[in-house]
């Protein structure tokens, strides 16, 4: 028996934030980052609250790739705050600290009941407000913590809040998406449910992220991404992802690259691996991305044709996107890549993406699709 789990509400279109006007509370503790409170966003987001008749205060002191000592910060001033609300403002980042944040506290016997908890994304990337998921850093290691307490109670999707991301984060972040959805759709935990929205998400993306990307605002393009970031978080929080995650996530730890950068440059080399595309060619992942082709309207004859369209769009795309030609166009030296290695495939050997990988992959597989990405992240 399988579980397809539809959590949170989702609120979205334009003027979606003043759904906070209409929440139940006496007192809300915004967890945000200081580039939220420069841009008055954090303020935007507290005037709704208040005008609520709700006490608000501010943890704005998240970080990228937020660690321990973040997660601590925010426990300090939830205990301080005693909110019956969350609000969640920012990137991944900041909505993986808040739940971090809620779930310690609850871990530690800190918590008697959980707040309501609204996430409200300011870039279109991790799908973080619709899922079980948050990665939170340890030193140089990245751990996958997965636990549905974390889950957002509402999802707020304003496309007002994502028209001025700049290009290159709009690239990199929009890369997430499709790899979120790309893996969702292969993994073995998919289902019809999860497979539907991987579908959807697939296609808004090579529908709308160029445009993003040329033409930041370009409001319409921007819904339609950050629906999709959405659509894709809710397929991955039920079929989970795969080994490009895996090996991004320590990737990251380790060298810093950004994570949906990290997930562009490993994307088509695992898709390849996934399909078998240099042997027969005929595993499930390459029926299923054969068929993804088709829809996509790209040439699909038999699953090796379709495989080498798909892998030519992520690739096409990629170039567009203005993204590195390989991980070693990222400023990472070759001595230094091949002195992390091993410890970098322990940490994707041990992540929690990569049990639902479509295929297995061996110590030596996970290092030779490294070193080919290292290389070139194109296989076309």
């Amino acid at each position: 028996m399988n579980e397809f789990q539809i959590k949170p509400a989702i609120q979205f279109g334009a003027n979606a934030l003043t759904k906070l006007r209409t929440l139940q509370g006496q007192r809300a503790l915004i967890i945000t980052d200081q580039a939220m409170v420069k841009f008055g966003i954090a303020e935007m987001v507290g005037q709704h609250l208040q005008a609520n008749q709700m006490v608000v205060d501010v943890f704005a002191d998240v970080t990228p790739d937020p660690d321990l000592a973040v997660i601590a910060n925010g426990m300090k001033a939830f205990v301080a705050a005693k909110p019956d609300v969350v609000v969640a403002v920012g990137g991944g980042s900041v909505i993986d600290a808040a739940k971090g944040v809620i779930y310690t506290l609850s871990q530690g016997g800190q918590l008697q009941h959980k707040p309501y908890f609204v996430a409200i994304p300011t870039t279109s990337g991790t799908g973080s407000e619709v899922t079980a998921f948050s990665v939170i850093k340890s030193n140089t290691e990245k751990w996958v913590v997965v636990d549905e307490y974390m889950l957002p109670d509402l999802a707020i999707l304003d496309p007002a809040l994502v028209k001025s991301v700049p290009a290159a984060i709009t690239a990199d972040t929009g890369m997430d998406v499709l790899c979120h959805a790309l893996e969702a759709y292969v993994s073995n935990q998919a289902s019809d449910f999860s497979d539907a929205l991987a579908e959807k998400s697939v296609q808004l993306v090579f529908a709308h992220l160029l445009d993003c990307y040329l033409q930041g605002s370009d409001l319409q393009a921007r819904e339609k991404m950050h629906n999709a970031s959405c659509i894709a978080g809710m397929a991955f929080t039920n079929a989970s992802l795969g080994i490009t995650h895996s090996l991004a996530h320590a990737l990251g730890g380790k060298f810093g690259v950004p994570h949906g950068r990290a997930n562009a440059l490993l994307m088509s080399q695992i898709v390849a691996f996934n399909a078998d595309f240099t042997g027969a060619c005929d595993t499930p992942a390459a029926k299923k991305y054969a068929r993804l082709a088709a829809m996509l309207g790209l040439p699909a004859a038999d699953y090796r044709e379709g495989v080498r369209s798909l892998l030519v769009a992520i690739d096409v795309l990629r170039e567009q996107l203005g993204l590195p030609t390989n991980i070693q166009a990222c400023g990472i030296a070759e001595h230094d890549f091949n002195t992390a290695l091993t410890a970098m495939v322990t940490l994707a050997e041990q992540d929690n993406c990569t049990p639902t990988s479509p295929r297995s992959a061996s110590a030596i597989e996970l290092e030779t699709l490294y070193r080919q990405s290292f290389l070139s992240a194109s296989l076309t």
